[in-house]
C-alpha cells in the first residue's frame, strides 16, 4: 500500500548528512557490521530466527555504555521518562521481530 493512501509522509535526511538521524545509522551500521556482513541467510524464516535472536541479545542480553552499562530492557524498567532508543511499553523496540508461528511450524504461511 503506497504512502499516501495511509496518510504517512515520507522524511528524507539529506544524502551524505547521517548525523540528522544518528540513533538511526548508528544502530543501523552496528546490525549491519555484527550481523548482516557476517551471517548466511538460507531463506526468510531463517533470517527472521537468526535476526531475532540477535535483536534479543541487543535489547536484552549486552550492556550499553550510553545506558549507564545496562541492558535496553533494564534501563527502561529503572526510568521514569520514556527515552529515545530505550524500550518502553508502548515502543516498538520491545514487539518481536519474528513471530513464534515463523519458527514453530515452517510450512505455514500467513
Amino acid at each position: 500500500m503506497p504512502c499516501k493512501d495511509t496518510s504517512i509522509n515520507w522524511h528524507f535526511i539529506a544524502p551524505g548528512k547521517p548525523i540528522q538521524n544518528a540513533f538511526v545509522e548508528s544502530f543501523n551500521g552496528r546490525m549491519r557490521d555484527e550481523l548482516l556482513n557476517e551471517t548466511l541467510f538460507f531463506d526468510l524464516d531463517d533470517a527472521r530466527t537468526k535476526i531475532a535472536v540477535w535483536v534479543a541479545d541487543y535489547n536484552g542480553d549486552r550492556p550499553h555504555s550510553s545506558l549507564k552499562y545496562l541492558t535496553p530492557a533494564a534501563y527502561a524498567a529503572t526510568s521514569p521518562q520514556r527515552t529515545i532508543g530505550c524500550a518502553t511499553p508502548t515502543s516498538s523496540a520491545d514487539r518481536p521481530l519474528l513471530h513464534l508461528r515463523h519458527s514453530a511450524n515452517k510450512t505455514q504461511r500467513p
